[in-house]
Parts: C-alpha cells; sequence; structure tokens
C-alpha cells in the first residue's frame, strides 16, 4: 500500500467534505478553499491544539469578519479569500535527520542550498513546506548551552507551552489589522526559539519557508524570546514557485529582546511573483538591548512589510536596514516603524529601493516619539533608483514627536544611474546590461554587506536575476 493509501486509511474518518485529496508527490492532501469555523476548528484538531489556542484562533475568526481590509497600502482586490486554501499538508512529517525528509520535498531544499549552509555556517536549521514544519535540527554544542530552537507545534504543547502561551500574540494581536485576525484563525508551523540569559551564539540560526502550492496561503508564526544579556542572529528565508493565481503570505513574528539583549533579524524573501506578501513582523526592546533588521524583499506581486520596534526601555535601540525591488507587475509597499517609548532610546532607518519595468515601489515609515522619550535620536534615509521612465518610486514618512528633548532628522533621495557610470564600466570592456547589474549592486551594497557571505551572495545574485528580468 502506497504512503498516501496508508494515511488516508487513518484519517477515513474524517469529513471529507473540508479536504481536497491531492495523489502526487509533492502534497498529500489541503484543506478546500474558503474560510469558516468548521475549517478553523479542523486546523486546530490536526495541531493538536490545547483549549486555549482553539479558542483564540475563533475569536480571530469573529474579529476577521468584523474588521475591514487595510486601506494604507496598494491594492489587493485580486486576493480572494473564498480562492484560498488556508492548509495543505505535505506527504511527510517533521525530522531532525535530513535523509528521512522525503525525495521530492529535500530535492527542494537542497536546490536553495540549505543543507549545505548548516553544514558550514549555521547553529540551527528549520524548513517549512507548504503549511508544516518538515525538518528541524539544531546543534548539540548550542542545545547544551540551553538554546531551545523548535517547531511552533511542538512549543506550543510541550515544556515551553506556557512560555508560548504568555507571548503568543501578545505584539500582534488580532485586532491589529484583518490579516492579523486571519494568521491568529489559521496559523500554522513557524519557529520557536528561546535563548536563556548570557548565551551567545557565535553562528546564526535559521527558518527557510516554501510555499510549494497551488493558490495556498502560508500563515507561520515565528517567536523568538532572547533573555537578559544574550544574543542571537536569526536568517529567514521564502521562496514560492509561480502560478497564474494568487498565493497569499501572511505570516507573523514577534521577537522579545530582553534586558541588554542583542538580536540580529535578517530576511531574503524571493516570493513568486503571483504572491501577495502581506507578513506582520514586530519587535519589544527593553532597556539597552539592541534588535537590528536586516530585509531584502524581491518578490510577490503586492507587500505590505513594514517591521515594527517599540523601544520600551532607556537606552534601547533599533536599526532597520533594507532594500527592495520591484519588477514588472509588481507594487511593493515596504518601510519600518520606530516607536520611541523611554528615555534616551535610538533608531536609524535606512533602505533602498530599485524599481524597474514599470515595478513599483513605495517607502513608508513610521517615527514615534512618546512624552517619555527624552532624549532619544532617530534618524531616516531612503533612496530610490527608477531604471526606466515606466517605474515609480514613492516615499511616504510619517513622524510624531511629543516632546521637545529630541534629535529627529529625514533624508530621501530619488534617481537613476548616471549615463558617464556606465559608459566608464562599457569602457572597461564591460557589455552594457553587466555594466548597468554592477551599478545596482553597489547601490544594494549596504545592505548585502550586512548578511553573512552565502546570503549576501545570494541576495547579489537575484538582484542580477532581476535585472535580467529572469526572476
Amino acid at each position: 500500500m502506497s504512503d498516501i493509501k496508508k494515511e488516508k486509511s487513518v484519517i477515513q474518518d474524517i469529513d471529507h467534505s473540508l479536504y481536497d485529496f491531492k495523489d502526487d508527490e509533492s502534497s498529500f492532501y489541503r484543506f478546500k478553499q474558503g474560510l469558516t469555523p468548521e475549517i478553523v476548528l479542523k486546523l486546530s484538531e490536526e495541531k493538536h491544539d490545547p483549549q486555549w489556542m482553539k479558542d483564540f484562533r475563533l475569536k480571530s475568526l469573529d474579529i476577521y469578519n468584523q474588521l475591514k481590509v487595510p486601506d494604507w497600502g496598494p491594492s489587493i482586490e485580486g486576493l480572494d479569500m473564498d480562492q484560498i486554501a488556508t492548509y495543505v499538508r505535505p506527504n511527510t512529517k517533521m525530522s531532525a535527520d535530513w535523509n528521512e525528509v522525503p525525495a521530492d520535498i529535500k530535492n527542494t531544499f537542497e536546490k536553495l542550498g540549505i543543507p549545505q549552509a548548516e553544514r558550514e555556517s549555521l547553529a540551527g536549521v528549520g524548513a517549512q513546506y507548504d503549511s508544516e514544519n518538515v525538518y528541524h535540527n539544531i546543534r548539540e554544542e548550542v542545545a547544551r548551552q540551553g538554546v531551545v530552537y523548535t517547531d511552533m507545534e511542538s512549543a506550543l504543547t510541550g515544556p515551553y507551552a506556557d512560555m508560548v502561551k504568555e507571548h503568543f500574540m501578545k505584539l500582534v494581536p488580532p485586532k491589529d489589522h484583518k490579516f492579523a485576525a486571519l494568521h491568529g484563525a489559521v496559523w500554522s508551523g513557524g519557529s520557536f526559539v528561546y535563548v536563556p540569559k548570557g548565551v551567545h551564539l557565535s553562528f546564526p540560526l535559521q527558518s527557510y519557508y516554501r510555499l510549494n502550492a497551488k493558490g495556498a496561503g502560508q500563515f507561520e508564526h515565528t517567536l523568538i524570546i532572547v533573555d537578559e544579556g544574550a544574543d542571537l542572529h536569526f536568517i529567514e528565508g521564502c521562496s514560492a514557485p509561480k502560478y497564474n493565481v494568487a498565493n497569499l503570505h501572511a505570516g507573523c513574528v514577534e521577537l522579545f529582546v530582553g534586558k541588554n539583549a542583542r538580536l540580529r533579524y535578517s530576511t531574503i524573501e524571493n516570493w513568486s511573483k503571483n504572491m501577495y506578501n502581506l507578513n506582520t513582523k514586530r519587535a519589544r526592546v527593553e532597556e539597552n538591548a539592541t534588535i537590528e533588521w536586516v530585509s531584502g524583499s524581491f518578490g510577490s506581486h503586492v507587500s505590505y512589510l513594514y517591521p515594527e520596534s517599540d523601544l520600551i526601555g532607556r537606552n534601547a535601540r533599533a536599526e532597520y536596514t533594507g532594500i527592495t525591488f520591484a519588477g514588472e507587475g509588481q507594487n511593493l509597499d515596504t518601510g519600518a516603524k520606530m516607536i520611541h517609548l523611554a528615555p534616551h532610546t535610538s533608531s536609524v532607518t535606512n533602505t533602498k529601493s530599485i524599481s524597474k519595468d514599470g515595478g513599483v515601489c513605495t517607502y513608508r515609515s513610521a517615527v514615534y516619539i512618546g512624552k517619555e522619550a527624552k532624549g532619544s535620536k532617530a534618524s531616516v534615509s531612503c533612496q530610490s533608483l527608477m531604471l526606466d521612465s515606466k517605474s515609480r518610486s514613492d516615499t511616504v514618512p510619517a513622524m510624531t514627536v511629543l516632546t521637545d528633548d529630541a534629535d529627529i532628522g529625514h533624508e530621501a533621495k530619488i534617481g537613476r544611474i548616471s549615463n558617464d557610470a556606465v559608459f566608464y564600466l562599457m569602457s572597461r570592456g564591460i557589455s552594457e546590461d553587466e555594466a548597468r547589474a554592477m551599478i545596482v549592486s553597489g547601490f544594494a551594497n549596504p545592505v548585502s554587506k550586512e548578511l553573512p557571505l552565502e546570503y549576501a551572495v545570494e541576495m547579489n545574485n537575484l538582484i542580477r536575476l532581476e535585472m535580467k528580468g529572469t526572476l
């Protein structure tokens, strides 16, 4: 009997009206399209949720049905939730042994370089395929330091269940916006990380998310707690094949950075250009702690992505360094939010955007300096490069300052590639296309230099593919 038939025999007592079975190698079954209480309850059952999580999902669904679609970004009229499958289960279970991952899934991740990166430069790796984690592993020497790195479902029902319950969607409550509520109702997969007091990891942890199913959504939840005096670099990678129907990504990232701790959160997103990327990321930063965001956005049809840093402790610091590349058919609305809520906090925002072949880049920022944030500093710099007359770049900054004792600055630049620079490179024997790609890579260098070498190489390769129009 095939693995698929065996699995079907195990779940033959389920309500088949909720499922659309797939007898192919890449996925076993998926929920039918749409969003109902029955689907949410079935998802909760699949995940073996405790009662509080089941109740949380249903409450989130109620909130989702009450809220309107956000109106702050580009239009998402092409996204029809009645045509999105909220859960797709791959034909495997999670494993800590790479050799146990099914060949088709393993081949996908091997092409992306996941196992090689794990061997060479990572303290641990998680890999999610569609709605489920298929692999999670952490080096023994890292685990011996008390570091916890596991999938969210295991954390929810394991020894760290109370910690998850205490922190889950506290930074991003379902009432925040409609797609936060959607996430609360149908979240699946993701990573849980806890770094104990004083532990400094010399190598990054990485989670990689692959949405492979057509017409589906991915709703992973990442929860990271870096305790007092600890240090962590976490890397997130995302990709998906291109289909002729809409896909949806509505993940959630919650980062808790303790007193005197430091967290660097790096993301390289290469979603396909049929993807609606409506992701929410937020960090809570305590006294003398630091959050560093490094972001590269290269895919999706439409993006809403604005990582937020809540600086709640004295001398808390936040840095955001990001680059966005929009090509034909893309409207990418990205930026950062810096919320200063304590004295002598500081934030630095540096963003770059590139638009080509009619692509639209919008930088949308928010800086809030509360009454109690005396002596705080915030600087924002956004630079845009338009590669043709069809493309567009907009800057929408917002600053709210409620104290006279603050130092705030904003700078914005929009430009084109210099013909003199192209001519100079061509005079050295470089083709025009390669010259332009080199100039764009140089423009992106402040972001790539913040990444580990192999990820900087990946980002530069993505830029070159975008320049050629082959991504």
